[in-house]
């Protein structure tokens, strides 16, 4: 076998086992995150954010944690609630929030990086809402509200149109208990489910090789000169700056990049680094074409340096509170496992979550819902919008 194909195994391989080892974390936490959007509707979302105060902010970032961790989901279906007289600021706090205060997102980080980092993610999160809404509600005019609206109004087509815009969750009349037990509810759990791995499988896979690729064929002292790893200050300072700057040219968004996070923790970047890519996958090249069609050039340009300049920001505040607390690890050593399995605690937790996993596909299958699918990726059905 050649030099280049063996590598190309290799690195296959050892994807295979990352995966494995954040299987039954992804099971759980897309169960968990259907769980929660099968009793909050999406209808109602657009009325309880319609302006940027603090508890329209509070509201849409626990509407956004709720909701899909997929990023282009989470960018069209924020446009979608922009479109319908929902605040812009707090549609972009509905979208950070849906893919950095995920469930899954914190479980992977868990397992791969360890407990400190999902504190620091969800620390940070919160703090990066704050810097978010702060610097949107100081740059976003009214005549630059004015012409987001218009040019999202065209209804230029971007990805997941028809994932954001399908409301499967089950309202009426009992408690949240008694919605999530009902047979409506274990079917629209199913669908949430399914419809989200759906949406981010591509990335997943993509992240995981990704990572291996980085972890088996670039020198770890690239990593460590790259990220000033020698230099305790210099690598705090130009960890929250670089993170994001790799993020972008990763191409890969949601859950997929924790893997890559793993990674470039091991290769030397701070913990502040970490927090600011994860931050970034709402900053990737493929979402900046996104935001240029739905919102102009313009407005692109100014949520690419607001949402630099937060996560940065929110990265470098979040490194100095652990790092005073003594909450940043001293030693670099994400999980990177070896492409081998074995009969223990994560493959037993595999075989029960993979039940459940086909338990709710083969509930999404009786319901008649495989056509739901084919309409993801296609544009939205027409909407009646309502403009404050």
């Amino acid at each position: 076998m050649s030099t280049i194909a063996h590598a190309l195994v290799s690195a296959l391989s050892m994807a295979f086992g990352m995966g494995w080892e954040i299987l039954w974390p992804l099971i759980l936490g897309f169960a968990l995150s259907g769980v929660v959007q099968a009793v909050v509707t999406k209808a109602e979302m657009s009325r309880l954010m319609p302006d940027s105060s603090p508890r329209s902010i509070v509201i849409a970032s626990a509407l956004g944690a709720a909701s899909s961790s997929c990023s282009y989901a989470a960018v069209a279906l924020a446009r979608s609630l922009f479109r319908k007289g929902a605040d812009f600021v707090a549609a972009m706090a509905f979208q950070f929030a849906s893919t950095n205060l995920v469930l899954e997102l914190g479980i992977i980080l868990a397992v791969l990086i360890g407990w400190q980092f999902v504190a620091a993610e969800f620390a940070g999160g919160l703090i990066m809402i704050a810097l978010l809404t702060v610097m949107l509600r100081a740059v976003m005019t009214p005549e630059l509200i004015a012409d987001a609206r218009r040019q999202a109004d065209r209804g230029r087509v971007g990805r997941m149109e028809g994932h954001a815009a399908m409301d499967m969750s089950v309202g009426g009349e009992g408690s949240i208990l008694a919605r999530i037990a009902s047979p409506k509810g274990f079917t629209a759990m199913s669908h949430f489910f399914v419809m989200d791995w759906a949406s981010v499988w591509i990335d997943i896979a993509l992240g995981l090789l990704i990572a291996r690729a980085l972890a088996a064929w670039v020198p770890k002292e690239f990593w460590q000169a790259f990220f000033l790893y020698a230099d305790p200050v210099g690598s705090k300072i130009v960890g929250p700056l670089i993170g994001p700057i790799v993020a972008i040219v990763s191409f890969v968004c949601s859950v997929g990049n924790v893997p890559l996070a793993a990674v470039l923790w091991n290769g030397g970047i701070s913990s502040g680094g970490v927090i600011a890519f994860l931050f970034a996958d709402l900053i990737v090249l493929p979402i900046l074409d996104i935001y240029r069609r739905y919102y102009g050039l313009r407005i692109t340009l100014l949520l690419l340096g607001v949402l630099y300049a937060a996560m940065a920001g929110a990265a470098y505040m979040v490194e100095l509170i652990f790092g005073v607390a003594g909450l940043v690890p001293q030693q670099h050593s994400a999980q990177i496992v070896e492409p081998h399995i074995t009969w223990n605690y994560t493959t037993w937790l595999n075989v029960i979550f993979l039940f459940l996993a086909a338990l709710l596909v083969w509930r999404f299958l009786k319901t008649g819902r495989p056509a739901m699918l084919r309409m993801m990726n296609k544009p939205a059905p027409a909407e009646a919008h309502r403009h404050s």
